[in-house]
This record gives C-alpha cells, structure tokens and sequence, in this order.
C-alpha cells in the first residue's frame, strides 16, 4: 500500500531536524562572510579616503603657491578662477572627510555611492588628531584668503602670504599623519582579513565534519528503515497476491494506488492497473450517467461533513454490468459490487479504499429466481382471472388476442415503402395493440397489459419520429411472441381447470395439473384456496353453453370501475338494455370493442375528479349510460356521460402545440371539423399518457371499426353538462 506523507514526516523526522541544523551552519558561515566582507569594505574605504585627503592637502599647497606667484593676475582669469576654485573644492573635502574619519560617518564617492567608515582604534586616532591639528591651523588662513581673494577693492596678499607660510608647515605634517592613518588601518584590515580566513577555514571544516557525520549515521539508519519497508511491502504483496477479492486505493483524482490485490486484475479484466485512473478504466464498460455518479460519489466521501453510512446508500457501482472493455455485448460484461471505505490519517480522509467483488454468480441466480417469481405471480393473476371472470369472456379474450396478433402479423408482412404507407401502417399496429390492451386491462390481465404498453410505448416514438423505415417495426416482434405465449398460456390453464369444474373429485385433479404449470409451491395454495372459495358458494358456477349477453353488463362495470379507481375518479354505470340487447354475432367482437373504448373514453376524459365536479355544483360521482338497441336493420351503441363535455378551445390549443395546424388554421375550423380531430390517429387532449388513456388512438379505433362495417357515428356534447357517441353499425 502507498504511505502516506505523514507516515514518511515521521519517519523521516531526525532526518529533516539534521538537514535543517546543516543548513543553519551554512547559513550562519555566509552570513559571517557577508559582515566581514562588509567591514573590509569599509576598511577599504577609509584607506582610500585618508589617500585622497593627502593627495588634496598635497593639491592645496601647490595651488596657494600657485595663487602666490600668480599674485597680481586679474581674478576673473581662466586660470586664476581654475585655481582658486579648486582650492575651495579641496579645503572642504579635507574638511569634511577628516570629521568623517575622526566619527566613523557616511561619506560619498566620485560614483555617488554611500560608505559608512568604520571606528578607528586609538593609535589611528592619534594619528587622525595631529592631522586635524595641522588642518586646524592652515584652514582658517585659507578661508580668510579665499573671502576677498575675487575681490579687487579689498588687498588679500597677506593673507595668502600667511596661508602659504602655514601650508609650508601642516602640509608635511599632516601627510606623515595621514600616512601613517592609512599604514595602521591597513595593517587592521590585514589581522582582520587573516582573522575571517581563519574563521571560514573553521567552519568549513566543521560544516565538511557535520556533513559525513551526517551521511555515516542517516545512511546507515535509512538502510534499516528501507529494510523494514521491504519487509513489510514483501508481507502486504503476499496478501495482495493471496485475497481472492479486488483491493486497491483511490486517492481524490480518482487515480488507483501503486498497490492493488492480483485479484484485481482478473476481475476487472484489465491489467497494469497500478496509476491508472478509475475513471478512465470505467469509461465505456459503464454508462455515462454511472460513471459521472461515481466521480460525484467519491467526491463525497471525501467531504468529512458527509456521514460515510449515508453516502454509501448511495453507491452507484453496487452490483453494477461492467460490459468488456473490447466492446462485446453487455451479456458477454461481469456483474461486480464495488465497496467504499475511507481511510483516515491524523483524523484526515486520506485515502479511499475501494473492495471489488465478482458477484456475476449471485445476480444470474437472482434473475432467474426473479424471472421465476414473475411467472409464479404471472400464473397466479391468470388462474385468478379464470377463477373469477366468466368463462366465456376468457374464451373470447383469447381468440381476440390471437386475432389481433394475426392481424398486426399481417400488418406487419404489407409492403410498404413510402412515408404515407408506412404511417398507415403503424397507425394501423397501433389500433390493434390499444385495442388488446383494452380487453386485457378490463379483465385486470397486468402482464398482457404492460407488454402491450410497452408496445405502445415503441409505436409512440415511432409516431413522433417523423421519417420512417421498414426496419423500425423489427422489435414489434418480441412483443407479438410474448403475448402469444401468455395467450397460450392462459389457454390451457382455462381449459385444465374448466374441465374439472365444478366436480369436488375433479377439483383435486385440476389443482395438481394447474400446479404443475405453476414454478413456485406458493402457486398451488393459491390456485387452491381460489378454486375452494368458488366452490364453496354454490350456483357461482356459469354455464358455459349459454350464450345470452347477461354477462355483458358486469364485465363492463368492472372494467368502468377499474380505471375510475387508477383516475382518481368515482362513476355509476347504468344501464337497462345491455343484457337484453341480443347483439348479432357478425357484431360482437366490434360491439364490444367498440363500447370498451367509450367507457374508457368516458372515464379518462368525460368525468371529471369529485373534488371539480362539487365545485361545479355535480354530484362528486359521475353518471355514465350505456344503451344498445337493434332493430331490423341498424344496431345502435350509445354511450352518454355527464362529465365536462367537449372542449373545442382546447383541441385548438392542442392541435396548434402539436403542430398540425397554426393558430390561423385552427382558429378557422368549426365544431364538425374540431370534433372529427378527435378520432384522428395520435391526438389526444390529455397531457400525459397512462394505461387508460392519452395516446391518441381509442377513438381511432372507434373509427376504423365503425368505417369497416358502414357504419355511423354521432357525437353531440354540451361543455360543462355531458358528451354522447351515438354509433350505428349495419346489420347486414
């Protein structure tokens, strides 16, 4: 496993404080060498500087005996102004520069550069007295002279006389001071110079001795403590090697540590993983939206503000498909479970450990046992349906859904290859899995149902899709085999159990054949305790050989009942010719599609919710009356509720927002024009769409079944009171 920084400053402590230490010696010997280079510097220029004050006083003694044999000369001469302004600029240069010598102050070069002079021992001083002495003497002469010598009124030869006289004098006396000045600091600056080299020698040496003791010791300690990290890196690479689950480190980058179990990398499937970055082992074996929840779920588990036990709920690599990295198919992929646990150091999140496991095994045996619950709960909603719902009505359950089945097979076999023909073809698949979804939903048959409104769920981005091919009506073809093999299915559990019926010897015999087609055990009590609860309530038997329509008006009662339920919605079905309305048989199939489609049509869209309709001033539960009446000729269905009525504002609305029309067009179409958009293909006024309703096709297939017979329809409605569908079909 990698170490951490910290663990290293630890281990490394004395060796940090040691170079540190040698670094302060170095540090301390160049700061000695700064100080001593700057007093030698300074020595330097207190030795130039006494040079130059004796070099001035040498120059002002040759320009008074200058100005002496010049005596006479106009003042205002080149020469006599050369000379005389040179004699000024040299007395205050002695001036200043012996007061700056005698206190050790700041004088200034010809470069403008400042220099501090340093204090002179007392033998300098001595020598620095006599000649401020001699200068004492010959200065005041000189100034005296220099006040009226560009004076022609005034006579400045004596003074000059003087001045000369006394130059004579000071001027040797100040020069052997001031040789003497410059002999003494020299000889300072020379046991000074011997004194730093002496210094430096030293602490080189001591700095050189430091530095392999320094080496020896640390040397032979770091080859103890790597032998103990090779000892310990040899016993965490054998558990590596040994654990048959996935361990490795995560640091915040998402870079997987140097360390990692061999496991790893048989179950992950990929090698040199070491450095890698998890993210970038990850893309393409998982989607795009896991492995972004994953970079912001390791992100958590770095904040110490969030509890690790509440971020882990969140784990989105739990038993997640990691799909081959060579691009093969998601089933040729590995179930894996990733598992997440920090690491902590000084109380710091330091690391995230991460403990991957292969549990392809586990997730296979929990499909199939799921996949053998849903058919254990599938059998069981069959059995309980057959159980509970006329015979009859199964049997013509199953022959419709074989029917319709034939008939979208059949669809599906046209050719077709232009836009037009393709949409007519779709539209016309979509009618007959609404209309199967209709009948399996009455009889409460969910998996018939939800395979049909995935179905339907396929055909609607189809509808929305624009351009069409040939080949998007392929997976259609998954579902039409499904709904068989129910139909199959529910076909000889009814005829196993019809055959039994309602004899107590065989009623033993049809529980052990409808439970040898049941996977799980708990399916046999059920069909069991159903099949006693039937037989117990003598008479509820029907006979199968009856062929009035009596049944007609319960199915449809429940079926109006149901999906009121699932909309929120209480309604009251009447109705005194349903039973007695001897419907042809050429018409039954379509009679009763046809009156399945305006129930739920009046459901969904006619009745409103109780809390609307007591607002409205309406009983909180909805009336809906369905009559059938035949006469010589003509079969008549009318189905009025006493809902809302038709919107014709809002199918505007709805037909501009879905782009059929523009606001200009829509605005132009009366009630007859508003009302036919209603039984086109895909328009519905309901926003959203479920099982029951929203799709767009129910009242299509009111058409197309109305249309295939010449028949008629009538739609009267008034907003706010009630609709009414008057459909009349031929009877011959």
């Amino acid at each position: 496993m990698a170490t951490t920084p910290n663990i290293e400053n630890k281990r490394y402590q004395n060796l940090i404080i040691s170079i540190a230490l040698f670094l302060t010696l170095i540090a301390a010997l160049l700061a000695f060498t700064f100080y001593t280079s700057s007093l030698l510097e300074r020595n330097t220029a207190l030795i130039d500087r006494s040079n130059k004050v004796a070099n001035s006083a040498q120059s002002v003694i040759k320009d008074l005996l200058d100005l002496d044999i010049s005596y006479g000369e106009d003042t205002s001469s080149p020469h006599m102004q050369q000379v005389l302004g040179r004699l000024s600029e040299n007395t205050e240069f002695i001036t200043t520069s012996l007061a700056a010598i005698e206190q050790g102050g700041v004088i200034v070069d010809e470069d403008g550069h400042n220099y501090n002079l340093p204090k002179i021992d007392s033998k300098a001083q001595a020598d620095i007295d006599a000649a401020e002495q001699q200068w004492q003497l010959l200065e005041p002469r000189i100034q005296a002279y220099l006040a009226d010598a560009e004076n022609i009124a005034v006579d400045s030869g004596d003074d000059l006389a003087q001045a000369v006289e006394q130059a004579k004098t000071s001027s040797l006396l100040m020069n052997d001071s001031l040789d003497q000045l410059t002999e003494d600091v020299y000889a300072a600056s020379e046991n000074q110079a011997n004194l730093i080299r002496l210094i430096q020698i030293l602490g080189v040496a001591a700095i050189f001795a430091y530095f392999l003791i320094f080496v020896f010791f640390f040397v032979r300690r770091l080859r103890e403590t790597d032998a103990e990290a090779l000892a310990a890196r040899r016993e965490t690479q054998e558990i590596m090697e040994t654990v048959n689950t996935g361990l490795f480190l995560l640091d915040k980058d998402l870079n997987i540590g140097q360390q990692h179990s061999r496991a790893l990398s048989n179950i992950i499937g990929t090698d040199n993983l070491a450095g890698e970055n998890f993210a970038s082992v990850l893309r393409g074996r998982i989607s795009d939206k896991d492995l972004a929840t994953t970079r912001q779920f390791v992100e958590q588990l770095y904040n110490p503000r969030v509890k690790e036990k509440l971020v882990n709920d969140l784990n989105p690599l739990h038993k997640v498909m990691l799909n081959n990295s060579s691009g093969g198919q998601p089933e040729d992929g590995r179930f894996l479970d990733f598992k997440f646990s920090r690491v902590y150091e000084d109380k710091e999140i330091a690391r995230i450990l991460v403990n991957v496991n292969d549990v392809s095994d586990a997730v296979y045996l929990e499909q199939r046992l799921e996949k053998e619950r849903s058919q254990n709960d599938m059998q069981i909603e069959m059995l309980t349906t057959i159980l509970n719902v006329n015979p009859k009505i199964i049997n013509e359950f199953i022959d419709n859904t074989k029917d319709h089945i034939e008939k979208i097979n059949n669809i599906l076999k046209n050719p077709g290859s232009s836009q037009y023909e393709l949409e007519v073809k779709l539209n016309a698949i979509y009618r007959e899995m609404h209309s199967l979804k209709g009948e399996a939903s009455a009889l409460k048959l969910h998996s018939f149902t939800k395979i049909a409104s995935d179905a339907e769920d396929k055909l609607n981005v189809l509808q929305n899709q624009g351009k069409l091919s040939g080949n998007d009506f392929l997976p259609l073809a998954v579902h039409l085999d499904d709904l068989l093999s129910l139909s199959n299915t529910i076909e000889t559990l009814c005829e196993r159990i019809n055959r039994t019926s309602p004899a107590s010897t065989a009623h033993t015999k049809a529980a052990k054949n409808s439970a040898s087609t049941v996977p799980v055990d708990s399916a046999s009590t059920t069909i069991n305790a159903q099949k006693d609860s039937l037989e117990s309530k003598k008479g509820d038997f029907i006979d199968l050989n009856d062929d009035s329509d009596n049944h007609l008006l319960a199915y449809y009662h429940d079926f109006a009942q149901d999906i009121a339920a699932r909309q929120d919605k209480k309604i009251q079905l009447n109705s005194t010719t349903v039973a007695e309305s001897n419907i042809p048989e050429r018409l039954k199939k379509t009679v009763k599609e046809i009156s399945i489609q305006l129930l739920r049509n009046a459901v969904v869209h006619g009745i409103e919710t109780p809390d609307i309709r007591t607002t409205s001033g309406k009983p909180a539960t909805g009336t809906i009356d369905l009559e059938m009446q035949s006469n010589d000729h003509d079969f008549t269905i009318t189905l009025e509720d006493d809902g809302q009525g038709i919107d014709y504002d809002r199918i505007r609305d709805k037909l501009v927002n879905m782009g059929r029309f523009s606001a200009e067009q829509a605005g132009q179409l009366d009630r007859s024009e508003l009302r036919k958009q209603l039984f086109t293909s895909g328009f519905s006024t309901k926003d959203d769409a479920d099982e029951d309703g929203g799709r767009g096709v129910g009242l299509d297939i009111i058409k197309a079944q109305v249309k295939e017979y010449n028949g008629k329809i009538n739609v009267d409605s008034e907003l706010g009171k009630m609709t009414r569908f008057v459909i009349t079909l031929p009877k011959a």
